[in-house]
């Protein structure tokens, strides 16, 4: 099962492809999402990369945290996953 990253201060101009190249040079990135604002749909500057193992995420977090891409120093992380939604009075939606 896959391990996500968080991957933030990412310069606007950074590709998709671009984060997966830097990636996959430490395991099989399966998915990559570029998130973006609900309202204007830009880039936000920050990124979740979906790696194919625990092992090969902590790899990479460890060699790409604190590098530079396209002038910006990435910043990465384990994703914290998120929990169901709730509704005010504490019920799962």
């Amino acid at each position: 099962m896959g391990k996500k990253l968080y991957v933030g201060n990412i310069n606007y101009r950074t590709s998709a492809e671009a984060l997966e190249s830097v990636f996959s040079e430490f395991g099989t990135v399966e998915s990559i999402s570029m998130v973006s604002d609900k309202y204007t749909g830009k880039f936000r500057g920050f990124s979740f990369v979906k790696m194919a193992s625990e092992v090969e995420a902590k790899t990479a977090m460890e060699n790409i945290d604190s590098q530079e891409l396209d002038g910006r120093q990435l910043r990465v992380s384990m994703a914290i996953e998120k929990g169901p939604k709730k509704n005010r009075e504490g019920q799962n939606l």
